[in-house]
């Protein structure tokens, strides 16, 4: 985001700011400021829209909800400038160079001709004059090609430079979309592929459909075994979905030990049977401790499945697809359940 206040207009905002700053539960720092700045600056919609939103009630804003604000409304709209600006410029070299090339190559082709037309006028008796300023021509027209080349060298060098610079820009996306602990995709991520999924549906299409899963019981193997333990058991659990999704499907970590799968082109039938594939995997799996090697009880999880209803937001499918989720968890844990069925697999 570009600023342009003056000095006077800043002081004027910071004024402002920090009021508002210090009724809050985040800390004065930085990201804070930044989030502050924009929204009484009235520069940025987007993020007036959610404070406003958020803080309706009377609510404060912690450090979580600020961060996540300054990522979504600040950090994020660099990053995808910057992309938008790698993508384009990248472009506009390609088109220079194409046209570098094309004049190398006319320039080349009128550099023959003059080689051929000295050579033809060697045989006149009066050609000398004309001889002599052909050849200065013909002087003139290599050194344009000598400095069409070095252009075009300068521009592949450019070229290859920002394609380097487009390379980083998409791994630092992809990375802040990726949970580290699991290597799966992570709740923002999620987000963004249903949003980009039920953008594209089509009436009468079958799904998408949502797997969302949940580790049975898993305070007790923090309690009893330590959350280094409880980190492998969630690695586990992420690696067995990530070996049953393929093509479109994302498997992503929802937040803590709960998972979801997005299925976008699987009906109800097909997601429950990879709920229920996957409900046999973790029941039949063993994990060791570290420390020991030793076989601890059972993983279990429990499965909401839900396909999409044509016309539902985005949270309402996730919505129905967790309250599944818990008629499992109430049903005795350890199975699958259907959205909007009482009965449980």
């Amino acid at each position: 985001m570009e600023y342009h206040e003056s000095p006077a207009q800043s002081a004027e905002i910071l004024r402002l700011a920090l009021p508002l700053m210090s009724r809050q539960a985040a800390a004065l720092h930085p990201i804070s400021y930044a989030v502050w700045y924009e929204y009484v600056a009235g520069i940025n919609p987007g993020i007036k829209a959610a404070i406003d939103e958020l803080t309706r009630d009377g609510s404060l804003l912690d450090e979580i909800a600020t961060t996540a604000l300054f990522r979504k409304y600040i950090a994020e709209i660099d990053e995808r400038a910057a992309q938008q600006v790698a993508v384009g410029f990248k472009r506009v070299l390609e088109d220079m160079s194409l046209s570098a090339a094309q004049a190398g190559d006319d320039a080349h082709r009128f550099g023959n001709a003059l080689v051929q037309l000295t050579e033809e006028l060697d045989g006149f008796p009066d050609g000398r004059q004309l001889d002599s300023g052909v050849i200065k021509l013909l002087a003139d027209t290599r050194g344009m090609q000598s400095s069409i080349t070095q252009l075009n060298e300068r521009l592949d060098d450019s070229r290859r430079e920002i394609e380097r610079l487009r390379q980083e820009v998409h791994r630092a996306r992809e990375d802040a979309l990726q949970d580290a602990l699991t290597g799966l995709t992570n709740r923002k991520g999620f987000d963004l592929a249903l949003a980009a999924c039920l953008a594209k549906n089509e009436p009468g299409s079958t799904g998408p459909s949502l797997l969302l899963t949940d580790i049975d019981h898993f305070k007790r193997f923090n309690d009893s075994f330590g959350h280094l333990f409880g980190d492998k058991v969630i690695r586990a659990i992420a690696k067995i979905l990530k070996d049953n999704v393929k093509g479109k499907d994302t498997a992503a970590r929802y937040g803590g030990e709960e998972f979801v799968i997005l299925l976008p082109e699987t009906p109800l039938e097909g997601a429950r049977s990879l709920a229920e594939k996957i409900r046999q995997m973790v029941e039949a799996s063993r994990v060791k401790r570290t420390d020991s090697n030793e076989t601890v009880a059972r993983v279990t999880v429990s499965l909401g499945v839900a396909c999409y209803r044509a016309g539902e937001s985005a949270s309402e499918f996730v919505e129905r697809a967790d309250r599944a989720l818990y008629d499992s968890k109430n049903l005795g844990r350890n199975r699958v359940s259907l959205a909007d069925r009482t009965a449980a697999v």
